[in-house]
């Protein structure tokens, strides 16, 4: 698939905004670290919501015709599309009623409750995206729970980094939360690698011989009806070399999990502060947003096999 940054960049923004947040109901009502103040919160609900809408404004851009968004929330029962739309739209009010209610001190109740409700729908809504590609059964690479699974986990991964350098730079006890960010990118990394693992099983790939249901003798395409490229073959036929490929898994690792973990025993030893915290969260998301890259880049239609590729 023809890797677009408009998605890609919706993708990782709106995922670290939509973790930021819900880990920051999580620090606000345990009080992680002796807590954030109230004003602390309400800036750290409103980058959340920033990076998520400035993600969501970005997608519409990838739209042929990007005034038709509107659309995508009039299939909700059939389309994980729509699904996703719909809840990041009722989670806009509560997220906002949540915010205000720490900054004019309403009850806890009311305050908890919007809380847990605005976390959930965020949630639901980074699993929504997911789905939106792990539904395809057309394309192998994205037809496995592990998509929406390394999704959440990237998106929480990234939340957690902000989370962290917003901790550092406001002198709360760091250690939950470096405790929380280690574990989360833990996470995030092994559901990677076995990502990976899982795509590279060559009895999982589709053939052209499987494809037409001719399997006694190798298939081979003789025309293939066009001679130039065509939408198909430009949208859904990008390749990438394999050697490119697993460098490019090498920048994942290293810079969206490797880079990180040692950013936060650099902040666990108070030997780097806000500076090791910054790299921490700078390089999780860059590591996320060439993961991205690579997820889109390696996703292979079955189309292509009736253009030419013997398997996908």
């Amino acid at each position: 698939m023809h890797p677009a940054f408009s998605v890609i960049f919706f993708t990782v923004a709106s995922g670290a905004g939509f973790g930021l947040f819900s880990l920051l109901f999580i620090a606000d009502t345990f009080k992680l670290g002796g807590g954030f103040t109230p004003t602390q919160l309400v800036i750290g609900g409103i980058v959340a919501m920033g990076l998520i809408m400035f993600g969501l404004l970005s997608s519409t851009f990838h739209l042929a015709n990007p005034k038709n968004a509107w659309r995508a929330f009039s299939r909700f029962r059939t389309s994980w599309l729509s699904r996703e739309g719909v809840f990041a739209v009722v989670f806009m009010p509560l997220a906002l009623i949540y915010l205000a209610s720490i900054w004019f001190e309403a009850p806890q109740w009311l305050r908890e409750t919007f809380g847990f409700m605005s976390a959930v729908l965020a949630w639901i809504t980074v699993f929504s995206t997911g789905m939106i590609y792990a539904c395809l059964k057309t394309i192998r690479q994205w037809n496995t729970p592990l998509v929406p699974a390394n999704y959440l986990a990237l998106g929480y991964a990234s939340g957690s980094l902000l989370l962290l350098l917003g901790a550092v730079i406001v002198g709360l006890d760091t250690t939950p939360y470096i405790a929380m960010s280690a574990l989360i990118v833990s996470i995030a990394a092994v559901l990677k690698a076995i990502y990976y693992f899982w795509i590279r099983s060559p009895g999982l790939t589709p053939t052209i011989n499987t494809a037409t249901g001719l399997t006694r003798a190798k298939v081979k395409l003789l025309d293939t009806g066009h001679t130039h490229g065509t939408f198909l073959t430009q949208e859904f036929g990008f390749q990438i070399a394999r050697q490119k490929a697993g460098l490019l898994k090498v920048v994942v690792f290293g810079l969206g999990f490797a880079l990180p973990g040692l950013m936060l025993v650099w902040v666990f030893n108070a030997q780097g502060g806000q500076a090791a915290a910054v790299v921490a969260a700078c390089a999780g998301i860059a590591g996320a947003a060439v993961e991205r890259w690579l997820f889109f880049a390696e996703a292979r239609h079955v189309v292509n096999l009736y253009h030419g590729a013997q398997r996908c």
